[in-house]
């Protein structure tokens, strides 16, 4: 094992109490050293995702996800910092100051059925998840699988890089799942959101053409900075989707519901026309929402329902590439880790603007 030294205990932030009002406060716990296959990552930047309100508040419960005792409290997986020690194994891989991103996907078998094709292990069965079955990146020092830890290229801060560990990759992922061509039209409710500001800069990147969905001058402005050709405010507009027919003349090629809510997932497939492929990667609590729609609709207008959630390890290198190469630049809001609480009340509340990130550790 190649170590530098090591403090022999670090902060983290740890889940008190289970359901919606449960808390983290910031604790000091041991330092783990690497075992063999893994790397030990000194956490700077950590992002705050959607999904670790949902697994701290126990938003799926109804599915049966819930943060498991392997985690010890700790969620988060958008986390980038640099290697401090390289467990056995790793040395022709990694080395100490490298940088390296932690995601959803904190390590696959490589040997399932969906391993062993080669471009599909986001499926893997035996796939441990990052503050879901295993301790996440709301921590200092965090332990990551060396096969399956990304490495940040130049160009990309961690701050950037953070994001782009889930909120990006997942929305780059669902541009690709949605088939829509070069020229071709994308609609993309709250596309002024987390999510949705950086589905429109990869949109706009791959040759999309952008109708941009959200509310408010604001968003408006966001939005059509960041590329979208075309801007909808949903609430100054009676029926959306006779507006996408109005601009695209037959329904656009696809859309991508981020928004985790019953109204856009009845509205989206309206917005399609024949052939048209919905992504839903938004993942509501509410297990009676549906995304679909009635089958003589699917039938008569051929539409495609598909699902997306986060992407592959060399997904998530394609789309570091878009930020390295300066296309793709997450908005970000800024905080520390100390403060986890009211950052996640601000998400709950629809405070915040862009991708938030919190500092974890100085790069030093």
């Amino acid at each position: 094992m190649t170590i530098t030294s090591l403090p022999t205990h670090q902060r983290a932030a740890i889940r008190q109490g289970t359901g919606p009002s449960s808390t983290t406060t910031i604790e000091t716990i041991p330092v783990e050293k690497p075992g063999p296959g893994q790397i030990l990552v000194k956490i700077t930047w950590t992002g705050l995702c959607g999904s670790d309100k949902g697994l701290l508040h126990d938003e799926w419960a109804a599915f049966g996800v819930n943060m498991r005792p392997e985690t010890n409290g700790i969620a988060g997986h958008e986390g980038v910092g640099r290697v401090v020690a390289v467990g056995e194994g790793m040395e022709k891989r990694w080395k100490i100051g490298d940088r390296a991103g932690i995601k959803w996907i904190a390590s696959v078998c490589g040997e399932c059925d969906f391993c062993l094709t080669g471009t599909d292990e986001v499926n893997c069965i035996n796939q441990k998840n990052s503050g879901f079955t295993a301790p996440g990146t709301f921590q200092e020092y965090c332990l990551a699988d060396g096969r399956y830890a990304s490495r940040i290229p130049d160009g990309v801060s961690d701050e950037e890089a953070g994001p782009m560990m889930c909120g990006g990759l997942t929305v780059y992922v669902a541009c690709k799942r949605s088939n829509v061509k070069a020229g071709q039209w994308i609609v993309l409710p709250g596309a002024g959101g987390g999510l949705g500001h950086l589905a429109v800069q990869f949109a706009r990147a791959m040759g999309m053409r952008v109708i941009a969905v959200d509310s408010g001058e604001e968003k408006r402005e966001l939005c059509q900075r960041l590329g979208a050709e075309v801007f909808i405010d949903f609430q100054q507009t009676p029926d959306v989707a006779a507006e996408v027919m109005k601009v695209t003349k037959y329904g656009a090629h696809g859309i991508i519901v981020t928004a985790a809510t019953k109204a856009v997932y009845a509205a989206a497939p309206g917005y399609l026309r024949p052939n048209g492929t919905l992504v839903a990667i938004g993942l509501p609590s509410d297990p009676t929402i549906l995304a679909g729609a009635p089958p003589l609709l699917i039938a008569l207008k051929k539409l495609n329902i598909v699902g997306s959630i986060t992407g592959t390890l060399q997904d998530t290198q394609e789309a570091l590439e878009f930020a390295a190469r300066g296309i793709v630049h997450p908005v970000l809001t800024k905080g520390k880790l100390e403060d986890l609480d009211s950052w996640i009340d601000k998400m709950a509340k629809g405070q915040l603007a862009g991708r938030t990130v919190l500092q974890v550790s100085s790069d030093e």
